[in-house]
């Protein structure tokens, strides 16, 4: 490297000249091997001695184990098990810990375990494959865990959800202590374990259309009585109850049309601090947790502006206050007196477990996701853009630039853009750590991460604009958040690919079908066919449709209309689709029925993998995705254009 005097005999070091290259063929060392072995950080707990986590580890085949840190980090549960659940199917809250105690959901046989220390784990509930635990939450008084329990019959809709508790003194299947409705989540015990709270919902509603908030006395044997309604409805969205160290009762709500913090003490429900913003998520995995309570203070977690930010809102005089950190996206904020922890990241900082200090605002990471130490202008850092959509609305999106620091594009050339759709399609895109998108920015591909309407973090109102319109709100902002950066030649119109998972491939494939703008796709684990998956999807989104596009049979010719496998062929663009063969949400058929009706055009790539369910945890299967997708993508940039 070259040195250059700089005035008084001061040097500085030049950077070597950028090799010039087409836009999509940069090198980079942001690998499909990096990228399989990012492990996935999710579930924190907070004790009064340690922090609890859960890791998903690709290169273990996926499985999940519990870490513990207390002077460093160390596995609590052993290679025997991989701990999960498949309550809702989407699963979450999978342990609870207590005096030292952790009791886990294993998945392998939805059986619930009891781990002390180091000693071996035993098994809680007895050898039942038809019932799941999920969201556990340790009982002292009775010696027992209150949690969600699924009963599974005899087909995939066959399901009965309710609130049980399940003994820790002799192995069984727990009593229901609450039942009757729908879907039952987040039971919360109060810190004296005379009361007990939870969230509840039914049919057609899901839970962020309208829930509600109960509460009840608990008998001494842990039977529920006096149980009253505190919040929810209909056109109500409420979630996460917490009880305070008083006995106040804590929850979110979007009864403004945001998801705000309340309590409720005395009777009286207040709000703990009003603002346009969103302090809550869409409750897709149980045991979800953006705020927490510690001895004298509430921390949580809130999306302005498609960021996340961390707050403390002090108990007493409801005094809120930013913290300041390095991070744009937070996710399980727990915490035990003045210690919280959370997962946090941003677009050049791999995801981590972060402990923070409530009283001095003082932090620590305890673990990454990944240890690979590249050279941040390696790194897209994504703006948020909004851009003009139907109906002389707005939509969002987080646009991320080709970056490389070895290399730029030849003058005048603009950069193939891949569009990302998120899955969901109730969920959100976020500026988070995501080693697939700076793959495809470090090689001179521009990408597009939409938040098309109907996504979470910017209203009751803009989560609404999918109603009834999913397939084509979600389809045209995609296109227009494209077009729009074509306008201002930051993307080549002749060179957009479109990409999602789950809802995301929904999205994907019918994008393909209903609009000629893409020159080639990537669908994970999509919906090709909407009248075929409201018959065969399992009981949690069983009646998810009757919303996004209309009660069925009734509005059938619909579900038909925006089908994409009924309409394959007008695909004309190449498509790539990869399938987990476990996959229970969004079963193999779906792939299969779209494929069997393009493959005939010679369009169609379709690549399975036994033992993965919806979505991908081996890393030999998702470093193989993400090269055939490039491949695709590379071809595809190679022929001519018609």
């Amino acid at each position: 490297m070259a040195r250059k005097p700089l005035g008084l005999g001061r040097f500085v070091e030049l950077m070597p000249e950028r090799k010039v290259a087409p836009f999509g063929s940069w090198t980079s060392p942001i690998s499909p091997t990096m990228v399989s072995k990012n492990i996935e950080l999710s579930e924190v707990l907070v004790t009064n001695r340690s922090v609890y986590w859960v890791e998903t580890r690709p290169e273990q085949h996926g499985r999940r184990t519990i870490v513990a840190h207390e002077e460093s980090n160390a596995d609590v549960t052993s290679t025997d098990f991989d701990v999960g659940t498949r309550v809702h199917e989407y699963g979450g809250g999978s342990y609870a810990v207590y005096e030292g105690q952790v009791f886990f959901s294993n998945f392998d046989n939805m059986r619930i375990y009891k781990q002390q220390n180091s000693s071996g784990a035993e098994p809680v509930t007895s050898n039942t494959p038809r019932y799941r635990y999920a969201d556990l939450t340790v009982d002292r008084l009775r010696n027992a865990i209150v949690c969600v329990r699924e009963e599974h019959g005899a087909d995939r809709i066959d399901v009965v959800n309710t609130i049980a508790s399940v003994s820790l003194t002799r192995q069984g299947e727990g009593r229901v202590i609450e039942t009757g409705n729908d879907f039952y989540v987040s039971p919360r015990l109060s810190p004296n374990g005379t009361s007990l709270a939870w969230i509840t919902w039914n049919f057609p509603n899901m839970q962020w259309d309208g829930s509600e908030l109960w509460k009840a006395e608990l008998a001494e044997d842990g039977t529920i009585e006096r149980k009253v309604k505190v919040a929810g409805g209909p056109q109500e969205s409420v979630s996460q109850p917490e009880w305070g160290p008083d006995g106040s009762l804590y929850f979110i709500s979007d009864v403004t049309g945001w998801w705000n913090i309340y309590r409720q003490c005395d009777g009286r429900v207040e709000s703990m601090h009003a603002a346009k913003a969103e302090f809550g998520e869409p409750q897709w995995h149980l045991g979800i947790s953006t705020y927490a309570l510690g001895s004298r203070d509430l921390i949580c977690a809130y999306i302005r502006d498609g960021s996340y930010k961390l707050a403390i809102i002090n108990l007493e005089n409801r005094k809120f206050e930013d913290v300041t950190l390095p991070f744009r996206a937070i996710s399980n904020v727990r915490a035990s007196g003045e210690t919280a922890a959370f997962c946090a990241s941003s677009p050049s900082r791999p995801t981590s477990i972060v402990k923070l200090d409530m009283a001095t605002r003082e932090w620590e990471v305890l673990r990454e996701s990944n240890d690979a130490r590249l050279n941040e202008a390696y790194f897209s850092i994504p703006r948020e853009i909004e851009f003009p959509t139907r109906h002389r609305r707005k939509a969002y999106a987080f646009y991320y630039p080709p970056r490389n620091p070895d290399f730029r594009g030849r003058k005048g050339e603009k950069p193939p853009l891949v569009v990302k759709a998120h899955g969901g399609p109730t969920h959100a895109a976020a500026p988070t750590f995501d080693l697939q998108i700076q793959f495809f920015t470090s090689r001179g591909f521009a990408v597009l991460d939409v938040n098309y309407g109907g996504s979470t973090g910017y209203g009751r109102e803009y989560r609404g604009r999918l109603n009834g319109t999913w397939g084509m709100i979600d389809v045209e902002d995609c296109a227009n958040g494209a077009k729009h950066l074509c306008s201002r030649n930051l993307a080549d119109r002749k060179k957009l690919f479109i990409r999602g998972g789950s809802a995301g491939g929904y999205t994907t494939l019918a994008s393909l079908a209903f609009i000629k703008l893409y020159r080639a796709g990537a669908c994970y684990y999509g919906i090709s066919d909407l009248e075929a998956w409201a018959k065969d999807t399992h009981k949690f989104e069983s009646r998810y449709l009757d919303m996004m596009i209309g009660p069925y049979p009734a509005q059938r010719k619909l579900y038909l209309k925006r089908s994409p496998a009924r309409s394959a062929r007008k695909i004309s663009a190449p498509l790539i689709l990869f399938q987990g063969l476990d996959d229970k949400v969004v079963p193999p058929s779906q792939s299969e029925l779209i494929v069997k009706r393009i493959r005939k055009k010679f369009l169609a790539h379709y690549i399975t993998f036994d033992g993965e369910g919806h979505g991908f945890h081996v890393a030999e299967h998702i470093r193989a995705a993400l090269e055939s997708e490039f491949a695709v993508y590379i071809k595809a940039l190679a022929t001519p254009t018609r």
